[in-house]
């Protein structure tokens, strides 16, 4: 039943008293004009001279409203319990030309690993097991013919919530193929992970880091940006753990991007390297994660 006039009339204005009340009070007053000193700007993606394309980060400001909900409890002004909201950047990733992905943002103390599969399985189920004991997703780049053969291993990585990027399809250098040679291999693979696991790729990594500027645009005429990498593990050489774990540990970064196989290197130093990068605080994530704009929580 509709509410009289006089009634709604009533409630808008007792609506109106507790907002002035609120604004007068002096907890609220003092977490507003202390709510400058918390802000931080947001910062635009960019290309770098250095490291190329860059995502950018968003910035934070006080919500003066909820934080204000949470200090009445006490009485009093705690920056403990103020709460924040992000604010966008003006440019973003996707508006930026074709340019490779190096790292992560350098104010975000997140890093990732890429894990690029085109052989090693008998490693990759000890890898997947040490992943979810510490609860890290990573990104995996695939190689599609890898895919087609080794189906129910893919699956399997798709069912422990990690990302799947493109790896070409047979592993050729991308920066000597044709235009058209080069495209078929993007394709190709695109259309063997979504056959084989119903996901469209939107990250892709060139075999052994070799590309031109025609591959980046070709990738990126399929919806997708070239990942590259800060950190190497270099695994493939088979360093023992200890000097996989130093070479690792000993280039860590903000934003990094780690390259790693599935080796019995990499497989046997998992483990301390997660546990260790966790203890210098950093969180590890997966590519989309890393590079998008989201503050650290």
């Amino acid at each position: 039943m509709k509410q009289p006039a006089a009634v709604t009339y009533i409630e808008s204005m007792k609506e109106q008293a507790e907002v002035v009340s609120v604004s007068k009070d002096t907890l609220y007053q003092e977490i507003e004009s202390k709510s400058s000193n918390y802000e931080v700007k947001a910062q635009n993606a960019k290309i770098d001279k250095v490291w190329k394309k860059m995502p950018g980060l968003n910035g934070q400001t006080v919500d003066i409203k909820s934080s204000y909900e949470q200090m009445r409890k006490i009485g009093k002004f705690d920056e403990k319990r103020l709460v924040f909201k992000e604010t966008k950047p003006a440019i973003h990733l996707h508006e930026l030309g074709a340019e490779p992905i190096y790292r992560g943002h350098p104010d975000k103390k997140m890093n990732a690993f890429l894990i690029n599969v085109a052989w090693g399985d008998e490693h990759l189920i000890n890898m997947l097991d040490t992943l979810r004991k510490h609860q890290v997703k990573a990104t995996f780049f695939l190689e599609g013919k890898w895919v087609k053969k080794s189906t129910e291993l893919a699956k399997k990585i798709v069912a422990d919530g990690h990302e799947i990027g493109n790896h070409s399809y047979n592993h050729p250098d991308m920066r000597t193929l044709t235009r058209e040679r080069a495209l078929e291999q993007i394709i190709k693979t695109n259309r063997q992970i979504e056959e084989s696991l119903g996901i469209k790729p939107k990250w892709f990594a060139p075999p052994s880091g070799s590309f031109k500027q025609e591959t980046i645009k070709l990738a990126a005429q399929e919806g997708m940006e070239t990942i590259m990498w800060t950190v190497d593990t270099i695994d493939w050489q088979k360093p023992s753990p200890e000097v996989l774990q130093k070479r690792v540990l000993g280039k860590i970064h903000n934003g990094a991007m780690i390259l790693m196989h599935p080796t019995d290197s990499t497989a046997k130093s998992l483990d301390a390297l997660i546990t260790q990068m966790k203890e210098r605080g950093y969180k590890l994530g997966t590519v989309s994660e890393l590079l998008s704009e989201k503050r650290q929580s």
